[in-house]
């Protein structure tokens, strides 16, 4: 195995990654354009999904997902509907994962039953985001420590914080967070001049609207909308509902009671919602889903668009409002919409198509890769930080108004939903009582009037007031946002010059203990996890040699001879023997000895007589297995011309 030395490299490229619910993406810059960087195993995306196996092996992305159905109390997806929030803000959520949702204090936790663990959302994500930036890396030839990464506009402060802490996690510098359909618009907005694109954000767990202006190399968010509890999961939820519902019907059993088999009908779920976007109707079959003392049970049914549009209506309705609200915001007319523009998976499902047709009166757009577009804006705005791309310049909006707490409960709003960031807001207030020596300052995100209503974001102190009548005091209170759209608080007493701050660190997220720990333990891990990757990689070649040598023996038959034939077959039974004992040391001594007694049985079949040599530079042997290979035997097909003296 070749260790890349990293240290003497020069300051590392900053990738773009959208850290989805469903799948996720990484792109960069390179020669002044974003390229998708295409994962280990030959993808462009990588499902967010990862899980710990019998033998507590961790497992990231398309293998994560290919064994869900057999291990679904440890495999983990939709982390990111989890991610910055409170239990009592994930009630619904929990209810549709196969894994655990557990209570840590007020926090969120995903048990981990094989490890004995539990894991907080952030974790998870890190293990995502890792294996994205080492798949970069490897693309790269440098290790990759600085990102861009996108969250949903609509995300809180308390989310935003929570996706810096899982680029920590992951051994990342995060130089940007970038609101998703933000990113879409830099990447598609380009090349446009003074156009304004709506950019329609419908992913796998969460739903987006933004509004955008573009041309001379800056692109603007006019306003932007979105519900954080609105995806593709949401529509492959009514799906299982359905299945589950008529197969109750039928047999009365609740399907959604067996993890084993709620998965199964998840991964249906989202296999039929896909080929109905394609399609008009889909055969969901699933052998064998259950048993029961008279013998095993199968789920058969025919699922059509229209059923499936019937069964998705409500969630198809609530895409309207976030539409019309940020046209609103935007203070334009839906005839000034020049391009109509489709991010996320589930941008492509009919129905959400015609609605938005119907809303703006135009075709949306469909040229540019709705699964691709949100990295590779983070790639732009990753070169743009980098010094690499020029002259683009990228204004983005809070997508929520933020304020304190006031007499009575009343949320006061000091900065207002769709400022432009990074911004600075302060205003002064006083006291409610006489002889009040301190003041409470609770922080709040959300539009509702009254202060329980609204995301709160946390509380802080400020003591030392001295004592005078109510409203006497002057006490500043100053908002700062930054470009990431994470918030910092600052009260002053004018008249004795104490200060406290807070940076908002709400009970939704870690502490920054709880975050080195994490990124300790990942880094621990880190050797660990790649030492067995090796072992894996290693083992499937010895498996592939060994197959490869049986096969090309047994082809060339009496062409070998006797006694050079012996000798690899002595060695191929070797490495089959060290490949069964795991013994690792013997492979790779074995795995190298048996490819040279290949190359002497490809010299002795040319030694016989009528057998041409082979040309200059060609192998003698199979070829080189590399840690992507799957065990099969494609072969490279070679054109071959016939000389004659």
């Amino acid at each position: 195995m070749e260790n890349i030395k990293y240290e003497n490299l020069p300051m590392g490229k900053v990738v773009g990654i959208d850290l989805g619910t469903t799948n996720s993406c990484v792109a960069v810059m390179e020669g002044g354009k974003p390229t998708v960087i295409a994962n280990a195993e030959g993808f462009r995306t990588t499902p967010s999904v990862v899980a710990y196996t019998k033998n507590q092996d961790q497992l990231v992305g398309q293998i994560a997902k290919r064994q869900a159905v057999m291990n679904p109390e440890n495999t983990f997806y939709s982390a990111k509907r989890f991610v910055g929030r409170r239990v009592d803000e994930v009630n619904e959520e929990s209810k549709d994962v196969s894994y655990s949702v557990e209570k840590s204090g007020s926090s969120v936790k995903l048990k981990c039953p094989i490890l004995d663990k539990q894991f907080s959302p952030e974790e998870v994500s890190s293990q995502v985001l890792r294996k994205l930036a080492d798949d970069a890396g490897k693309y790269l030839g440098e290790k990759v420590t600085q990102a861009v990464i996108t969250v949903p506009a609509y995300f809180n402060d308390s989310q935003r914080q929570a996706t810096k802490d899982a680029g920590k996690i992951a051994g990342l510098e995060v130089l940007r967070i970038v609101n998703e359909p933000t990113a879409a618009a830099l990447a598609y907005g380009l090349d446009k001049e003074n156009e304004k694109i709506l950019v329609f954000d419908l992913g796998g767990g969460t739903f987006d609207v933004s509004v955008i202006e573009a041309g001379d190399g800056v692109t603007e968010v006019l306003s932007t909308s979105g519900d954080t509890h609105l995806g593709g999961d949401d529509f492959d939820r009514c799906i299982v509902d359905h299945l589950a519902s008529t197969f109750k019907s039928n047999e009365g059993i609740d399907l959604r009671q067996d993890k084993q088999a709620l998965q199964r009908l998840t991964e249906a779920a989202e296999k039929a919602k896909i080929e109905l976007s394609n399609a008009t109707q889909s055969e969901i079959n699933l052998p064998f889903i259950t048993a029961t003392p008279e013998g095993p049970k199968h789920l058969d049914l025919n699922l059509t668009r229209a059923k499936f549009e019937e069964l998705a209506a409500s969630l198809i309705d609530r895409c309207k409002t976030p539409v019309e609200r940020a046209i609103s915001d935007a203070k334009i007319s839906t005839s000034e919409i020049d391009e109509v523009v489709m991010v996320g998976g589930s941008s492509r499902i009919p129905a959400v198509l015609d609605l938005v047709k119907t809303i703006i009166g135009k075709e949306p757009n469909q040229t540019v890769n709705p699964d691709e577009v949100v990295a590779v804006g983070a790639a732009i705005q990753g070169g743009v930080l980098a010094g690499e791309v020029k002259d683009i310049l990228l204004l983005d909006v809070t997508p929520l108004s933020l304020g304190v707490e006031t007499l009575g409960g009343v949320m006061t709003k000091m900065i207002n939903r769709n400022t432009t960031v990074p911004t600075k807001k302060s205003e002064t207030y006083s006291t409610a009582v006489d002889g009040q020596t301190n003041v409470e300052i609770h922080v709040l995100q959300g539009e509702r009037e009254m202060a329980s209503d609204n995301k709160s974001l946390g509380t802080f102190r400020l003591d030392g007031i001295p004592s005078a009548p109510r409203g006497v005091p002057q006490i500043e209170v100053t908002f700062d946002i930054d470009a990431n759209g994470i918030l910092s608080v600052t009260a002053k007493d004018k008249g004795s010059g104490k200060e406290q701050s807070i940076s908002i660190t709400g009970a939704s997220t870690l502490s920054d203990n709880e975050v080195e720990k994490m990124v300790k333990d990942a880094e621990s891990n880190a050797s660990v996890d790649k030492e067995k990757r090796e072992k894996i990689d290693l083992k499937n070649q010895a498996e592939t040699l060994v197959y490869q040598t049986e096969k090309q023996l047994g082809e060339l038959g009496d062409k070998v001879d006797a006694a050079v034939k012996s000798k690899v077959e002595e060695k191929s039974n070797a490495l089959k023997e060290a490949t069964s004992k795991e013994d690792y040391e013997s492979m790779k001594k074995l795995l190298e000895e048996l490819q040279q007694e290949l190359y002497a049985v490809g010299s002795s079949v040319y030694q016989q007589p009528g057998n041409q040599p082979p040309s200059p530079g060609s192998a003698g042997g199979p070829e080189k297995n590399d840690s992507n290979d799957k065990g099969s035997d494609d072969v490279i097909d070679a054109d071959f011309t016939e000389t004659k003296d």
